[in-house]
């Protein structure tokens, strides 16, 4: 059981629909009604009537209304009483799935540390379903992912918009393909390709930009930091989010470049995540408001 869910049927109670909650919330229906749905089992309960005209709170959904109003109640109470815990709070946990992670997220650290000297913080490199779930455990209290055209973010999470971008194609620097103003799919089937391992989107991206012609020889890694190695030592070639290697030190060196890739119009949009909750940390509103200003810095390239 999960606070979310308890305030989920707190929403369709007080807005008289599944629908008009789904719409003041801005969690999609049908994610709103599979968060109930799990709640129900758990307590053997049929929390919601569900009839082809719309879902409404049933019987029984009134009867558990006033415990979950004094549970949500309590809840608040408690962050309430944690405040000063929270603003003083010395570990910072943080999931990224590494593609903003050196031209991003690390001088967001950098910046975030020198206002909080005494704090800790911690650094996972995870899948982006990794990090989703552990925010949602509470495990986590900030995740930096990428997100594809059309892609959404699961319900009981909020997120913080941070960059857009293109998917590039990511050559050595010597490369003959480097020469050109812009790479064709077929320039990159040509050659052998680094691709990220399912669970990232980039795994995703690249299946939808090959469609069923993939390239011959395919090698894969975790994250955009090991693909960006191995390009660099002429492993491959591989793509990735322009804003993950615009400005990143082996493109400042030399031993990468970046092109664009012809008639390729997908974007790709880093958020940072975190739980949907009334009170958030000072540390996280902090550090949020450091990648915020880092994201809306100018990137530069010795190659672009």
């Amino acid at each position: 059981m999960r606070i979310e869910q308890l305030e989920y049927i707190a929403a369709v109670t007080r807005f008289g629909s599944l629908r008009r909650a789904s719409e003041q919330l801005h969690v999609s229906q049908p994610a709103l009604s599979e968060a109930i749905s799990k709640l129900e089992r758990e307590l053997g309960v049929t929390l919601l009537d569900r009839r082809r005209s719309g879902s409404r709170i049933s019987v029984a959904g009134r009867e558990l209304l006033a415990p979950i109003v004094d549970v949500l109640e309590s809840v608040d109470r408690l962050r309430a009483a944690a405040g000063d815990q929270l603003a003083t709070r010395r570990l910072l946990r943080i999931g990224t799935v590494n593609a903003g992670t050196a031209s991003l997220l690390l001088p967001a650290v950098r910046a975030f540390q020198s206002q909080h000297p005494g704090s800790t913080v911690e650094i996972l490199s995870l899948r982006q379903d990794e990090i989703e779930t552990s925010l949602a455990d509470g495990v986590l209290d900030l995740g930096l992912v990428n997100l594809l055209d059309g892609d959404d973010v699961p319900p009981g999470l909020e997120f913080t918009h941070l960059l857009s971008g293109r998917p590039i194609a990511v050559i050595p620097a010597g490369h003959s393909l480097a020469q050109a103003d812009e790479v064709t799919v077929d320039d990159l089937r040509g050659e052998r390709f680094v691709a990220m391992r399912a669970g990232y989107i980039m795994y995703r991206f690249a299946h939808r930009l090959f469609g069923s012609r993939l390239p011959a020889e395919w090698h894969s890694t975790d994250g955009a930091e090991m693909g960006k190695m191995m390009v660099a030592e002429g492993i491959g070639l591989t793509v990735l989010p322009d804003y993950s290697v615009i400005g990143d030190p082996l493109e400042r060196a030399g031993l990468i470049t970046a092109r664009p890739i012809a008639d390729e119009p997908t974007t790709v949009t880093m958020v940072a995540l975190h739980r949907r909750q009334a009170r958030v940390s000072v540390v996280v509103r902090d550090l949020l408001a450091h990648l915020l200003a880092q994201a809306r810095r100018p990137a530069t390239s010795a190659s672009v």
